[in-house]
């Protein structure tokens, strides 16, 4: 009988290694929406993270060798359970991350379309065969699974973020040790039951819980056998994680921070703005690194701008993630919402003027009001870091040139918003961001078919797309005289 993964208890019996289920407690889980305690999970020491390196090395030979369209397959299965169980999976990401039930199936479609999108890939892995241009000899240049790879998730999106990592890895012939956030191990294990179900051989994939990543991450860089990090998470542990990497020169990728600026041009479409607004703003409560934390209007559509963005903001229902009617749960922490709260306590300290919200909800639970923040100054704190929470600061401005200026004014440089009818201004405006994204009329821009990633201090290479594979992949070159 299939498991129920909407029962957080069912996801407490230990770590995924080697393809079995370790015993073990330490590390509880509680729901934001209630600060109950949901279930416990293992803290894994550095043995058990080293013991986890074992497994996937001992894995690594067969799972290299198994041919692209069997490894399709077993990622196509994975895909078609993950549907099939959609919206356990849903149940099960809103009770330990809060977002509300809407925002988790459209997290697990996500997610899941990441495996349906690599199966394809896995029988597409590119190669190359040309003369050199001396005519000397032939240029062939094959792709290689790169090998044990540690893949580093955050609780934001719990499924998506691992299903992104997970399945170009495997596709490639690699084999991973995942590492979710301790704040949600639950879908993770969750998905490992299912890749079990999808017949993921034993140690291709393995799952651990730490409370002291610093010690454990460290010991498995620090293996030889691990060659690969892929780390989704804040830019400060990123540049730590770089610096450990570095001692073993392990190969890296960072989907790091983001400082999005959703910029309104005069000639905007404005109920098309604002509905773009609330997705990009809004989406998982304003808790992802593409949410638009910046929005620069210009000053003939602003005060309308403001004031449908006030409006909507106002009439969303906050409430637990599990109620179906909910539009914005709670945010992840209590400490989510103490930096929400000095993050507007600093902007309005400066003059910003609270259109709605502005400030936590009283009783139990993580829970901050939708919130339209006016007349945001540069100099307020928000301006340069990721608010992460459902908090909309908008700034005003005259000419493009002056929003070119001001969207480029940080260190980020993960995702941007253009909403403008003169398509030669979207790409012209678009081409000057300095960013890695560019949504240009929309208000999402993620796509499992797309390269996902930033420029600046938001990350190295790209998730997604027919790139993301080759992060797991070397390059190797032949020269053949024929």
């Amino acid at each position: 009988m299939n498991p129920d993964f909407s029962n957080p208890a069912l996801h407490s019996e230990g770590q995924y290694i080697g393809g079995r289920w370790l015993p073990g407690g330490g590390i509880p889980v509680t729901n934001p929406s209630t600060g109950a305690v949901l279930a416990e999970v293992p803290d894994a020491p550095v043995e058990v993270g080293l013991a986890a390196v074992e497994a996937a090395a001992a894995a690594a030979a067969g799972w290299r060798a198994t041919p692209p369209r069997q490894r399709s397959e077993i990622l196509r299965r994975w895909w078609a359970l993950m549907t099939e169980r959609a919206e356990e999976l849903a149940v099960l990401i809103s009770l330990e991350n809060g977002k509300a039930l809407a925002d988790a199936r459209g997290e697990v479609a996500y997610a899941a379309e990441f495996f349906r999108w690599y199966a394809e890939e896995a029988t597409r892995i590119p190669g190359e065969f040309r003369t050199a241009p001396s005519g000397a000899h032939r240029i062939l240049v094959d792709h290689e699974p790169i090998g044990v790879s540690l893949l580093i998730t955050p609780w934001n999106f719990p499924a998506a973020m691992a299903t992104r990592k997970i399945g170009p890895a495997l596709a490639a012939g690699c084999t991973v040790i995942l590492k979710p956030a301790s704040e949600t191990p639950l879908t993770a294990f969750a998905m490992a039951r299912l890749g079990e179900e999808a017949g993921v051989p034993p140690g291709v994939v393995n799952v651990l819980t730490t409370s002291q990543p610093g010690a454990v991450v460290s010991a498995i860089l620090a293996d030889p056998r691990v060659r690969k990090l892929s780390f989704t998470g804040s830019t400060p542990v990123g540049r730590l994680l770089l610096a450990e990497a570095a001692k073993s020169v392990v190969s890296c990728s960072m989907e790091l921070g983001g400082n999005a600026p959703f910029l309104v041009f005069d000639d905007a479409d404005l109920p098309a703005a604002l509905d773009g607004a609330m997705v990009a703003k809004m989406r998982n409560a304003g808790e992802a690194c593409t949410a638009a934390n910046r929005f620069y209007v210009q000053d003939g559509i602003h005060d309308a701008f403001v004031a449908g963005l006030t409006e909507r903001m106002a009439a969303l229902r906050v409430g637990a993630g599990t109620d179906p009617a909910t539009q914005c749960g709670p945010m992840i922490t209590a400490k989510a919402v103490a930096k929400i709260e000095g993050l507007v306590a600093d902007a309005v300290a400066r003059g910003a003027r609270v259109r709605t919200g502005g400030a936590a909800l009283d009783g139990a639970g993580n829970f901050y009001a939708p919130t339209v923040l006016d007349n945001v100054l540069a100099s307020a704190a928000m301006a340069r870091e990721e608010i992460f929470g459902p908090v909309a600061a908008v700034y005003r401005f005259s000419d493009e040139a002056e929003a070119i200026r001001l969207a480029n004014d940080t260190e980020y440089g993960l995702a941007a918003y253009v909403y403008t009818s003169d398509l030669q201004r979207a790409f012209r405006v678009g081409r000057a961001l300095e960013s890695g994204m560019v949504a240009l009329n929309r208000g999402l821009m993620s796509d499992p078919a797309a390269p996902f990633g930033g420029a600046k201090q938001s990350g190295l290479g790209r998730e997604g797309g027919t790139t993301g594979i080759l992060e797991f992949m070397e390059a190797k070159y032949y020269a053949v005289d024929i």
